[in-house]
This record gives structure tokens, C-alpha cells and sequence, in this order.
């Protein structure tokens, strides 16, 4: 069984609280958001900052999202209906992977910069989850190795939308995606149905920039 934190403690009971506050409503989501363990997702430096509702350096210039963003694109995702292959475009410190690998049966996750790739498969292992599949890749068009998914989120802001990243969600999927090149973007929900997309924007945020290649 993956490794827990301590629901108990008065750190995480502020965070959920706030999580509640800002409209983070899925049973479900909250109580995973207080079970796995933030602070072993980053340097032991900022540790003491891992149950703060704010995003942490995690090293190669990226960042750990702060923890209302990660619930928020989690709870769009479940919201569209049940989902049992999820592809994640960007491991970075693995925390997505972890919060997402508790909800839904199967997770992939490509990571461009091996040094994050390698490390969060160490720490997703180390705590115990057995259903993540990590890559180091170039995500920009998703992964298609694996066939298509139920649901695909994105952790880094795409200038534009890939039509291969659309390819790869079966009808009734979702994607969550923060979309712009400035430095705010639009947090956008993308359906596949029967005969198309459709597509809606959420909310205002800020994430780097979503980069091909490998590092």
C-alpha cells in the first residue's frame, strides 16, 4: 500500500480546509490530497513548506504545483465520468502521478527531463504505488505507445492544443490542459464525444511553458 501522511495532523487539516474553501468539493479528492505524503515530493529543504497551498522549486528549473491546482485539474478530470487509463504529460516530482494513481486504475506519465523522470520513479516506487508507468520521453504529443486513454492532464502550459495529444483520447474522454504562451494561461477541459470536441476554459494560471525535445 502506498505510503500516507498523517491525515491528523494540524498542517494538513489547514490545507484541506482551504482546498474546501476554494471549491474543491470531490469527497474523493480530498481525502487523497491529505494522504499523500507532499513533503516526501521535494527537497528536504523545503519540507517544512509542503503542506502550504503554494508550488516549491523541485530543481532544472521546475516547480511542484501548489496543491489547489493539483486537486482542481484532478476533480475536472474525475468530473467527467470514470476514468481507468490516465496519461500524465509531465511526472516532474511525481506528486500529480501519486494523486492521480490513488483515483483511477492506471497511470502513465512522461517526463522530457531524465534527471525528474528518474528520480520520481525512485520516490513512486520507494512509497509503493505499482500502478504508474513512467517514461522519459518527449510528451508534446502525448504517448501513444500506450494506446488511448480515458483521461489526459497536462502539467505544463501548451502554446496550442496537439491534434495527436486529441487523437489519443477514446470517446467520452477528457483532457486538462493549460493552454496560452503568456504568462497566465487558461486552465482548459476538452470532451471527446460522439462526434467531436468540445472544449471549455476554467480558470486563470500560471505554469511553465510545455517544451518538446529531451533534457
Amino acid at each position: 500500500m502506498p505510503s500516507r501522511a498523517r491525515a491528523g495532523s494540524s498542517a494538513v487539516a489547514r490545507l484541506t480546509a482551504e482546498l474546501r474553501a476554494n471549491g474543491i468539493t470531490d469527497a474523493r479528492v480530498l481525502e487523497v490530497m491529505a494522504h499523500v505524503p507532499r513533503p516526501q515530493f521535494v527537497d528536504g529543504s523545503w519540507q517544512t513548506e509542503a503542506w502550504k497551498n503554494k508550488p516549491l522549486p523541485i530543481g532544472s528549473a521546475q516547480t511542484i504545483s501548489q496543491p489547489f491546482v493539483v486537486a482542481l485539474m484532478t476533480q475536472l478530470l474525475l468530473a467527467g465520468g470514470p476514468r481507468r487509463q490516465v496519461l500524465e504529460i509531465g511526472t516532474g516530482s511525481g506528486y500529480q502521478t501519486a494523486v492521480l494513481a490513488e483515483l483511477v486504475e492506471c497511470v502513465f506519465s512522461v517526463e522530457r527531463i531524465r534527471s525528474l523522470s528518474e528520480s520520481a520513479r525512485r520516490r513512486l516506487r520507494a512509497l509503493g504505488y505499482r500502478n504508474i508507468h513512467c517514461g522519459y520521453a518527449d510528451g508534446t504529443d502525448g504517448w501513444s505507445v500506450h494506446g488511448a486513454y480515458d483521461g489526459i492532464i497536462v502539467t505544463a502550459a501548451a502554446a496550442a492544443v496537439s491534434p495527436s495529444l486529441l487523437a489519443q483520447l477514446v470517446p467520452g474522454g477528457r483532457l486538462v490542459v493549460p493552454v496560452g504562451g503568456g504568462e497566465i494561461q487558461q486552465l482548459r477541459v476538452i470532451d471527446r464525444g460522439p462526434t467531436g470536441f468540445t472544449s471549455r476554459d476554467v480558470a486563470a494560471v500560471n505554469f511553465v511553458p510545455l517544451l518538446g525535445g529531451r533534457a
